[in-house]
C-alpha cells in the first residue's frame, strides 16, 4: 500500500482511526477527515493539526484533499456506504483503503506484538505498551483507548522494532495483521451481524492463529473453544490468572487495603519468574490481563523483573476502562466507577470486580446497551448479568452504526432483570434519575455515548444531593 502526499480518514473521530491520524500528523503528512459528531478527541485531533468536517457533505472535502494523485483515503466499516465524501472517493478512481488494511501495512515490516479477544484486548495492550515503553527498547503502539499515563492512544519509537496493536475482529480488521506475537484473551461470541454464528466467530480466530510469523509466539487463555492452526516453528503458550497448569499464571495473590499483589509464574524452564507485583488499577480481572501482558512482553527478551514491577505500578489505565470518577469512603459517600463493558460477560465481570471491592455497599448499575443488533443476540445474558446489582438503571439503545431491528429496544432485557429495582429510562433523565435512587456505588457501563452525563452526575453527588 502506497500512501500519498495527504491522507483523508472517514470516520477519523473512532479509536482506532484517531491512532492512525495522529501517526500521520507525526509524519508530517497532511490529514483532513470525516465524523458524524464532535467529541473530545476530535477536539484533539484538529488541535494536533487534523481539519476534520462534521457535515456529511461535499463541503467535509477540502479543495486540496480533491486530487487521486496525492491522497489516499482510510475509512472505516462503520460508516455507511451512503457516505458522501465517501461516495466522492470511490466514484472518483482515489486509492480507498479499510482501516485494517492501512494499520497491517504500516506494521508490516515491525515486530508485531498483536492482542486480539472478544474482551481485554485494549486493557492487555494497554499494559504491554506501557511495559515496553517504560523498558529501554520502547515500542511503537496503536490502541483501541486513550492510555491516560500518556493522553493519548498511539505511542511512537523512532528505534524500537515492536509495534503493540490491539487486534480486533469486528469485520475480520485483524486478519490484516501480521503478529510476531499473537495473545487470544477470550473468544465468546460476539458481532454475529457480521459472523452470523459462534461457529463463524471461532473460525475467524483460527484464521488470526495462522498469521503468526514462524519464529513468532501464540499465547491463548486456557478454557477457550478456539483450535489454534499455527505454521511451523511458531510456538503456542498457555495463560491464565488462576490455572497453575498454564504456561504463565499468578500466584501468591494478596489484597487488601485497596490493593492487589501478585508473583508471576513462568512454566517454562527457563522462565522469568516475578516476585511482587502491584496493580496500579487493582480489580480483579487486571489480574488476568497483566498475566497475559506480561508473558507478552518477556517472550521479546527485552524487559526485565524490574521494568515490570515497575510498569505495573505506574500503570493507570486506559479510559473508560474500569475508570473511578469519584471515589469516596464507602459508606458515607459516593463511589461512581465507568466501564466501557458491552458484551454480557465483560458486563459480568466488571459487576464482579465493583463486588470485589465493595462487598458490602449498595450497587447500582447505569448500563446503556449498544447496537441493537447485539442487544437481540444477547439480551437474556444482558439481563443475567445486570440482575447482580441492587438496582439498574437501563438506557436506550445506542444505535452506533445501526438501523433500528422491529422489536428490539431495552425492554427485552428489562423484562427479565431481577434486581429488586429497576428503572428504564432516556439517557436525557439519566441525571435526574440517579438523584431518587438509593445507592453507595454507581457503576456507569456501555461503548455508547452515556460516559458523556458523567461529569453531571459527579458534580450532582459531590454536591451531597439527598439520596433517599
Amino acid at each position: 500500500m502506497q500512501i500519498g502526499k495527504k491522507v483523508y480518514f472517514v470516520g477519523a473521530g473512532g479509536i482506532g482511526m484517531a491512532a492512525l491520524v495522529r501517526y500521520f500528523l507525526s509524519r508530517g503528512i497532511a490529514v483532513a477527515g470525516y465524523d458524524r459528531t464532535p467529541t473530545a478527541l476530535t477536539e484533539a485531533l484538529i488541535a494536533e493539526g487534523a481539519k476534520i468536517s462534521f457535515r456529511d457533505s461535499m463541503d467535509a472535502v477540502p479543495a486540496d484533499f480533491r486530487d487521486p494523485a496525492e491522497v489516499t483515503v482510510i475509512y472505516t466499516p462503520a460508516v455507511p456506504e451512503s457516505n458522501v465524501p465517501l461516495r466522492f472517493f470511490r466514484d472518483g478512481g482515489f486509492s480507498v483503503v479499510k482501516r485494517s488494511v492501512a494499520l497491517g501495512a504500516i506494521t508490516r515490516d515491525s515486530r508485531a506484538i498483536c492482542f486480539s479477544g472478544t474482551h481485554g484486548k485494549t486493557t492487555t495492550s494497554s499494559m504491554a505498551a506501557h511495559i515496553m515503553h517504560t523498558a529501554a527498547v520502547g515500542c511503537n503502539a496503536f490502541l483501541g483507548g486513550i492510555l491516560r499515563n500518556y493522553n493519548s492512544n498511539l505511542l511512537l519509537s523512532t528505534t524500537s522494532p515492536y509495534t503493540v496493536v490491539e487486534a480486533d475482529e469486528y469485520d475480520r480488521s485483524f486478519h490484516t495483521l501480521h503478529p510476531y506475537i499473537a495473545v487470544v484473551t477470550a473468544t465468546d461470541p460476539d458481532h454475529l451481524d457480521i459472523y452470523g454464528t459462534e461457529e463463524a466467530y471461532l473460525e475467524s480466530f483460527a484464521h488470526f492463529t495462522e498469521l503468526v510469523a514462524p519464529d513468532g509466539f501464540l499465547i491463548v487463555h486456557t478454557g477457550l473453544k478456539l483450535k489454534p492452526r499455527t505454521q511451523p516453528g511458531v510456538t503456542v503458550y498457555t495463560y491464565a490468572a488462576d490455572d497453575t497448569a498454564a504456561t504463565f499464571h499468578a500466584a501468591n495473590i494478596r489484597r487488601g487495603n485497596g490493593t492487589i499483589v501478585f508473583d508471576f509464574v513462568d512454566n517454562r524452564p527457563d522462565g522469568l519468574n516475578i516476585s511482587d507485583i502491584e496493580l496500579g488499577v487493582p480489580v480483579e480481572i487486571n489480574i488476568d490481563n497483566a498475566i497475559a501482558a506480561i508473558s507478552a512482553c518477556i517472550l521479546t527478551g527485552q524487559v526485565t523483573a524490574d521494568d515490570v514491577r515497575a510498569a505495573m505500578a505506574s500503570f493507570l489505565g486506559a479510559e473508560r476502562r474500569f475508570q473511578f470518577h469519584l471515589k469516596e469512603a464507602v459508606p458515607g459517600g459516593h463511589v461512581v466507577i465507568d466501564d466501557y463493558a458491552h458484551h454480557p460477560d465483560e458486563l459480568k465481570q466488571s459487576i464482579r470486580s465493583v463486588r470485589a471491592l465493595y462487598p458490602h455497599a449498595k450497587m447500582a448499575v447505569a448500563f446503556q446497551p449498544h447496537l441493537y443488533s447485539r442487544t437481540r443476540d444477547f439480551a437474556p445474558q444482558f439481563a443475567e448479568a445486570l440482575s447482580a446489582a441492587n438496582a439498574v438503571i437501563l438506557l436506550d439503545i445506542y444505535p452506533a452504526r445501526e438501523e433500528p431491528i422491529p422489536g428490539v429496544t431495552s425492554k427485552i432485557i428489562f423484562d427479565e432483570i431481577k434486581s429488586p429495582e429497576k428503572v428504564m429510562i432516556c439517557k436525557e433523565d439519566l441525571v435526574n434519575t440517579i438523584k431518587n435512587i438509593n445507592f453507595d456505588i454507581l457503576l456507569t457501563v456501555g461503548a455508547g455515548d452515556i460516559c458523556n452525563s458523567l461529569p453531571a452526575i459527579v458534580d450532582t453527588l459531590s454536591a451531597g444531593t439527598e439520596r433517599k
